[in-house]
């Protein structure tokens, strides 16, 4: 069975098990990419919960995240994230399946907030036979079981078993893109035809550097960013005309967004307008620059073109925001988000394009890091301003 069939059942098995209905975990939404869930405490408080799941899963586990503060959550779903995290006590490897990973998930939710674990759990636990990689474990207690006469046939037997294992993950991998490749429509599902072009590029040419052994970034970077661009793609913001976006030369780590529309009672929209009537570029250019840190991290963003005073926009084009630093950032957001939210930054600032020729200063990348880097250092001693509600 392949990997992406086998994550198809167990979503079935959980929208089944966990309807929105239940009282303590509820499955929100189930694709193949990503997973929302609820889970409630005794008290009725829903915590969101998302996994965005890798397209080599299971050889690389889903992202977890959620805007819960509570230490307990935050532990488990690092946990889940990691690629190194131990098996479970249940002798599962939570990285073998979405099972596995909800499992442990609801389990330590219930122990965190002092919870009797739902009878429905009992579903997802391994079978009596040791399904669900138990079989693995079992098969090394009984290596330890037998006598050191047998080490180094053990040892030969066990190099013989990762190179067969190695083969089987390949074959898996190979599967798992049959299954897509023969269902091209379900990742390109109310896209833009331009979109679909550039997600079908993307794809090819991440597959044929990943032969040719010059793969870049990371695996888990890349995956967010090919998904960022699907929704992206997919959004009624951008076939609205909101914003536009390209890659730097098929980069996925570089993008160009351009701005066309603000608030419209806003003076940086009468500017646009003032620029469209004279035959001149009516948007606002930003740079995003990514690292394989992300989505951990924040890209870094500046303001590439025209000349913008105000709206909190640094010299350089850096823009002065606590989002886009780590300890601003949060892995749940979007990059269609991030875009809305510095539009709506550039309006609170009271943003104007710079028509003024006379204007000496130009927009680099070198100035923009410098003063955003400048920026950081003077608000980690000061902190940030937080307006009051009735300012947004």
């Amino acid at each position: 069975m392949s990997c992406l069939q086998k994550l198809r059942e167990d979503i079935s098995l959980l929208s089944n098990v966990f309807p929105r209905g239940h009282q303590r975990f509820q499955v929100v939404t189930a694709t193949i990419d990503e997973l929302v869930v609820r889970f409630l405490d005794s008290s009725g408080r829903a915590i969101t919960i998302t996994a965005n799941i890798q397209e080599d899963f299971p050889r690389t586990p889903p992202i977890w995240f959620s805007e819960s503060d509570d230490p307990g959550v935050s532990a488990v779903l690092e946990t889940l994230s990691s690629s190194s995290a131990p098996p479970l006590l249940t002798g599962v490897d939570h990285r073998v399946s979405m099972r596995g990973q909800i499992h442990y998930l609801v389990s330590k939710l219930c122990d965190f907030y002092n919870i009797t674990t739902p009878e429905e759990l009992a579903q997802l636990a391994p079978s009596a036979g040791g399904s669900e990689g138990s079989s693995v474990i079992d098969d090394r207690d009984e290596g330890h079981e037998s006598g050191d006469m047998d080490s180094c046939d053990e040892d030969d037997d066990m190099d013989h078993m990762d190179a067969e294992m190695s083969d089987q993950e390949e074959d898996i991998m190979c599967d798992m893109e049959d299954v897509r490749e023969a269902d091209p429509q379900s990742e390109t599902v109310d896209m833009q035809p331009e979109g679909v072009v550039v997600m079908n590029r993307l794809s090819q040419l991440q597959r044929e550097k990943h032969l040719k052994g010059q793969f870049s970034g990371s695996i888990t970077s890349n995956d967010r960013l090919m998904k960022e661009l699907r929704e992206i793609y997919r959004s009624e913001n951008l076939k609205n005309g909101v914003y536009s976006v390209d890659l730097v030369e098929d980069n996925l780590y570089d993008w160009i967004v351009r701005l066309y529309k603000v608030d419209p009672d806003s003076p940086l929209a009468g500017d646009l307008k003032t620029l469209e009537r004279e035959g001149k570029d009516a948007f606002i250019q930003f740079s995003f620059v990514f690292k394989e840190t992300y989505p951990f991290e924040p890209p870094f963003v500046r303001v590439v073109k025209p000349h913008i005073s105000n709206g909190y926009v640094l010299s350089g084009g850096a823009i002065c925001m606590e989002l886009l630093t780590k300890q601003g950032w949060s892995s749940a957001y979007s990059i269609e988000s991030l875009i809305l939210q510095i539009s709506a930054t550039l309006v609170k600032g009271k943003a104007r394009v710079q028509t003024d020729s006379s204007q000496k200063s130009v927009y680099t990348l070198t100035r923009a890091q410098a003063s955003f880097k400048s920026l950081v250092q003077i608000h980690n001693k000061s902190g940030w301003y937080t307006p009051p509600k009735e300012d947004g």
